[in-house]
């Protein structure tokens, strides 16, 4: 099982921590945040974890080495020259997942959810002919992700601004107007709005796709470029809780999802 865990942020928003550590590194619960997910993730039955790193790169490397990697493999996608962004940060991790056909679960740092890792991942694994799927939840952010009736990514609005996304011309003005409802299903409506979870698995079959992308650039720019070929699928985790540990007053949130032992 395939893991890219996105590490390689600045982390603006958890000044001062990120002035001397790497958001990685940001202590919850006495560990950081790098330590937890890497547990999570082999937890869950994945073997093969790629790390991005960027910012106080050579801190997160000593720390994966001082753990013996943590008794699994895992290699390190290395963006110190400069940064990828969501999309390019997966293509370039993409050439350590060369010799396997199985899809790569792709997981921001600093997310902490309950979100069933191993069963969200066997989901796509099961369904081999989508691209990618996505976590997405009902909660309010500024950003959503517009999809159809039956699951599948079809836009991107941003709600504060109006600015639409989508490689859909018809749907435009359908989107144009449409507003988040928090009591909104998949078959209440044609169309309704989600928020990204930051948490996907995306299929080796777009790996050619991204390849030719570009450099640095957004997944949710590629997965929207790519959704008129591709089912872009949304997955809903049951009684699903997040917490995006970017922030300080955050990062106590974020404890109460890990693990108990």
């Amino acid at each position: 099982m395939n893991a890219l865990i996105l590490a390689a942020g600045l982390g603006t928003r958890l000044r001062p921590y990120t002035d001397t550590l790497p958001k990685a590194l940001v202590p919850i619960a006495g560990h950081p945040m790098l330590e937890h997910q890497i547990l999570k993730l082999k937890a869950a039955g994945f073997d093969h974890i790629v790390v991005n790193v960027h910012h106080f790169a050579e801190k997160i490397i000593d720390f994966i080495e001082k753990n013996n990697f943590f008794g699994i493999h895992i290699d390190i996608s290395d963006e110190r020259g400069k940064l990828l962004d969501t999309g390019g940060a997966v293509r370039q991790a993409m050439r350590f997942f060369r010799d396997s056909s199985a899809p790569i679960l792709v997981h921001n740092v600093d997310i902490f959810s309950n979100a069933p890792l191993a069963d969200f991942y066997a989901s796509l694994c099961d369904n081999p002919d989508f691209g990618a799927s996505l976590i997405v939840s009902k909660r309010n952010t500024s950003r959503y992700l517009a999809f159809d009736k039956y699951g599948r990514l079809v836009g991107w609005k941003n709600v504060k601004t109006g600015e639409v996304k989508t490689p859909f011309p018809e749907l435009r003005p359908a989107l144009e107007v449409l507003v988040y409802d928090p009591t909104q299903t998949f078959v209440q409506t044609d169309l309704n709005l989600w928020a990204f979870s930051g948490i996907y698995v995306i299929s080796p079959l777009l790996a050619a796709e991204l390849e030719a992308y570009g450099e640095a650039f957004s997944i949710i720019d590629f997965y929207l470029s790519v959704a008129e070929g591709n089912d872009i699928m949304a997955y809903t985790p049951p009684d699903f809780r997040l917490v995006d540990a970017g922030k300080p007053e955050a990062l106590s949130f974020a404890a109460e999802l890990l693990p108990t032992v």
